[in-house]
């Protein structure tokens, strides 16, 4: 496998958003995921759970609610606009202002032509859905006090509306209140302070089930306005409800960081069937502010920042990749940059840029010691973005000598200059008028152009000078995609450029012709790493689903090493992980050595070897080491698995052939967060 000197970085101060709404898609299977900085997150469920997309915040912008209709995603906040979602361009297609304050809760109807929204100033609001926008229709009664959720009945005839200790019932149609339900308090001291409605469902019977602040999942018959049955599941705030699509179980997520399912069973000997508390998962540390739940798993989120995916056992087979639990916690996205040549790195936050240098250490020692630092790592640069929209891609140029950031609506591009322990940073004033925004940013290895994926898996090459910087050319597909592009990969001699939409497509672009080389055969699996081999100038690509494949760019077609692959298949082991490659990258010493890494592993794929059969232990590199030389040599398979790394953010080459593994500072993100009471939201 061979040595490599390792810098191990753990001053990268990452600290995730929490989570604050989830929507499910049933129709496409996609999950939306709102995180408390205002960024949302698409989930693609059949393709392994991979994260497709990620819109990113802005300063101010508040999401209370997600809703999906058809294939459109709306947002609510308490900035008082209700946001529709561009999902190609990843950024608000447009915001609509409520004009009731706040908004707290958003729903739609079974048609997908109506949406009511829950305002701080009493009124439940309905917007007709049309082909372009969202228009204002009318008020329903005004009430005492914020409605803080909403949901329609299935046939679109009554919504019901949570509020301070009560249940509104309206009808759809006029828009008059028909039922108030009363919601009782808690006992003791509880008795004196208000209850939140936190969420509600609507039944097709119509049942109505609530949450509320005093701990209590109550069941309501929704046509005579009486409480049925009243189940006590914590002492603290039931936050968030979510029904199965068949409404044959629900589950409620609690303050506590419990997820408490309910099943619509038969009791005893009784015919009558009745809701009854049957399951308590316990995932989170802290409040579960949003679940859906699937046909085959309860999703929940919270202040833990951990979108966990529990699968029901009852629901799926056992001893499958569908039968595992996932907890996702960090970007898929990278978030590190590295000048290669220079030993820098750049850390993107929401906010700000930082540049730190690496450390040096003293002399040489044996493998697997730890070697003295002489010089400490150094934060050079904290850079603070311009405007209100977070920044979403940022890269530093190989040789350090550049900087470029990207929000929705501006590149911005910086050069950097080195003497000695000093750096200066300066801005280029004047940038290309295309370059106006950007999913992702690469430099050139050599430094001499950047890269900005575009709209329409377009991507833009700009040229850098001392002087000026130029357009050069839209590099463009002929496949007519609309999604955006999500992985950049130049090759190292600066002929190729790779790119990967989550349209699943992969293109080579001829940088020196400026033109479409080729189209890799398109796999129905979203590429998660690409890149392009220095020596044999093959492109390798791994994706959602774990499968690696390897293709020529001479010869335009799969090389022969990857037939081989495909035909044999991958070890099982293999394809059970639930975490997807995030980097790929080459052994310099070494032409045959593919080496890449997920957040837990870092495996160094020898190709000169032969592959593991289903039998043969796949993480076996530590037990080969106590083994005679020939039984090692024997045993060795292409695989060579390294599992000693705990949430690793980011693997890099540096030009001295050492390894910069970015990996989460040692404390604890639980330790940063409040105390797993319910932080009020309400402003005073």
């Amino acid at each position: 496998m061979g040595e490599f000197k390792v810098h191990r970085v753990r001053f990268f101060d990452y600290m995730p958003s929490g989570i604050r709404a989830l929507a499910f898609n049933r129709g496409t299977e996609r999950l939306a995921v709102a995180r408390d900085q205002g960024s949302v997150e698409l989930f693609n469920f059949p393709d392994n759970y991979c994260q497709e997309k990620v819109i990113p915040g802005r300063d101010g912008r508040s999401v209370e609610a997600l809703c999906w209709v058809g294939s459109r995603l709306f947002s609510v906040g308490l900035d008082g606009l209700i946001t529709e979602y561009d999902l190609d361009n990843l950024r608000p297609k447009y915001t609509v202002e409520a004009y009731g304050g706040p908004v707290w809760s958003i729903s739609c109807n079974l048609e997908g032509n109506l949406l009511a929204v829950g305002c701080e100033d009493g009124t439940v609001k309905i917007f007709e859905v049309l082909d372009d926008r969202i228009q204002f229709q009318r008020n329903l009664d005004r009430q005492k006090g914020r409605i803080i959720s909403v949901s329609w009945h299935p046939s679109g005839t009554k919504i019901a509306a949570g509020m301070m200790d009560m249940i509104r019932i309206f009808d759809a149609e006029t828009g008059h209140a028909i039922h108030r339900l009363l919601v009782e308090r808690g006992v003791g001291t509880a008795k004196n302070r208000e209850v939140v409605v936190w969420s509600l469902a609507y039944l097709s019977d119509n049942t109505i089930i609530s949450a509320d602040s005093a701990g209590k999942v109550q069941i309501w018959d929704g046509l005579t306005g009486t409480l049925i049955r009243s189940h006590y599941i914590t002492k603290w705030d039931v936050l968030a409800l979510s029904v199965a699509h068949d409404e044959s179980s629900l589950i409620a997520g609690t303050s506590e960081g419990t997820v408490v399912q309910f099943q619509f069973l038969s009791s005893g000997e009784q015919q009558d069937k009745e809701w009854i508390r049957t399951r308590t998962f316990k995932n989170h540390t802290h409040d579960v502010r949003a679940l859906v739940l699937t046909d085959i798993a309860v999703v929940s989120g919270g202040m833990d920042t951990q979108l966990v995916v529990r699968p029901l056992l009852d629901k799926v087979e056992k001893n499958t990749a569908e039968s595992a639990l996932r907890k996702i916690v960090f970007p898929f996205k990278s978030l590190v940059s590295c000048a290669k040549k220079a030993g820098l790195l750049l850390f993107q936050f929401p906010d700000h840029l930082e540049v730190w240098r690496l450390g040096e250490s003293e002399g040489y020692g044996k493998p697997g010691e730890c070697l003295l630092i002489k010089r400490k790592p150094e934060k050079l640069i904290h850079l603070k973005r311009k405007g209100e929209d977070h920044i979403c891609s940022s890269a530093l140029s190989p040789c350090g000598s550049w900087l470029a950031y990207s929000t929705t609506s501006s590149v911005r591009l910086y050069r950097l200059q080195h003497s000695g322990n000093n750096i200066s940073i300066s801005k280029v004033s004047k940038l290309p008028k295309f370059l106006c925004s950007a999913h992702q940013l690469c430099f050139s290895p050599d430094s001499t152009k950047l890269f900005a994926s575009s709209t329409q898996s377009s991507v833009i090459v700009i040229s850098l000078g001392q002087s000026e910087c130029k357009y050069v050319h839209t590099l463009a597909t002929k496949s007519g995609s609309r999604q955006p592009v999500h992985l950049l990969a130049p090759s190292e001699d600066g002929k190729w450029l790779a790119t990967a939409n989550t349209d699943c497509e992969v293109h080579v672009y001829n940088l020196n012709k400026l033109k479409l080389h080729c189209t890799v055969p398109v796999y129905g699996s979203c590429p998660t790493a690409i890149a392009i081999h220095p020596m044999t100038s093959n492109l390798v690509i791994v994706h959602a689903d774990k499968q690696v494949f390897e293709f020529s760019l001479g010869q335009k077609e799969y090389t022969e090493w990857s037939r081989k692959l495909q035909k044999q298949g991958l070890h099982p082991h293999w394809l059970e992980r639930d975490t997807p490659i995030s980097h790929i990258f080459f052994n310099p010493k070494n032409s045959n050595h593919i080496i890449m890494h997920d957040v837990y592993m870092l495996c160094v794929i020898d190709q000169s070897l032969p592959f593991p059969d289903p039998k043969t232990r796949l993480y076996n590199q530590m037990s080969l080491r106590g083994l005679p030389e020939a039984e090692r040599v024997r045993h060795s398979h292409a695989f060579k698995i390294c599992k000693s790394f705990q949430d690793v953010l980011s693997v890099i080459s540096l030009e001295d052939q050492s390894l910069v593994i970015v990996e989460r500072p040692l404390l604890d993100i639980m330790s940063q967060l409040p105390a797993p009471v319910l932080q009020k939201k309400f402003a005073t």
